[in-house]
């Protein structure tokens, strides 16, 4: 009897090409391909529910495949853990329904981004935060992405080479916070589009440094233009915090 086994997977992203499978190059989901395939002796592929860049982390992605193992769930944890390196760890695995597809149900994600705020570089942070040596102001930034709450097209958040049938997310949070030197941006979400966190990072920055106003940022997202946005900010800063899955049902 086929199962499907859903997996919370946390990794450091430093080493490899982002989430997807690429051929010839080293992934995250070829490394989950690979141990799965160790275990069930034959050929095994996981479908991934967020698609991170290279050099992005998580605490929590998700993955699920499909196994005739006859072992409890919860040991395909262990099982696999003993498979991978020790930059990708599996929090937890659980059965679902079979057909149960991560990319199809209802879903908030939480990205959080660092910003190591200060005159100098910290070396035991470069690979998970962004340094910035010009001061921020965590106020104005919190002001400018008041604007982007709610349900709206993003086409000016989104990398150029998108190919998503539709700009249109709801951001349902979105806070700036400081503590002490680091400042972290959080943000939730039903939705994601390419590079759409570094982007609002990157123009929040510019609101942060004074370069721009934060009502700017509303008139940035009214205008549906790439152009006007901020810079895209590196990806290590960047980290995939949660997926909550809000509705288990799904058109699989």
């Amino acid at each position: 009897m086929t199962r499907r086994i859903l997996l919370e997977v946390a990794y450091d992203g430093t080493a490899y090409h982002g989430y997807a499978f690429q051929e010839g190059a080293d992934t995250i989901e070829g490394r989950l391909n690979q141990a799965i395939s160790e275990l069930e002796g034959r050929p095994a592929a996981v479908i991934g529910a967020s698609r991170t860049d290279a050099g992005v982390h998580a605490h929590k992605n998700l993955a699920v495949f499909d196994t005739e193992h006859r072992m409890e769930a919860g040991s395909f944890r262990p099982a696999l853990n003993v498979r991978l390196p020790e930059d990708i760890r599996i929090r937890a695995s659980r059965e679902v329904r079979p057909g149960f597809h991560p990319r199809k149900v209802r879903t908030e994600k939480t990205y959080v981004y660092r910003i190591l705020n200060t005159g100098e570089k910290d070396p035991m942070q470069r690979l998970y935060a962004l340094y910035v040596a010009y001061p921020l102001d965590e106020a104005r930034m919190q002001e400018g992405a008041g604007y982007l709450l709610g349900e709206h097209d993003f086409r000016s958040f989104c990398s150029a080479h998108t190919q998503a049938q539709t700009t249109v997310r709801e951001i349902t949070g979105i806070r700036v916070e400081r503590a002490g030197e680091e400042i972290r941006i959080t943000v939730r979400g039903l939705g994601f589009l390419y590079n759409m966190v570094r982007i609002i990072t990157g123009t929040l920055l510019e609101v942060g440094r004074g370069a721009m106003e934060p009502s700017r940022v509303g008139e940035i997202l009214a205008a549906c233009d790439r152009t006007l946005a901020g810079p895209t900010v590196p990806p290590q800063g960047l980290v995939l915090e949660d997926i909550r899955i809000l509705d288990y049902s799904n058109n699989a």
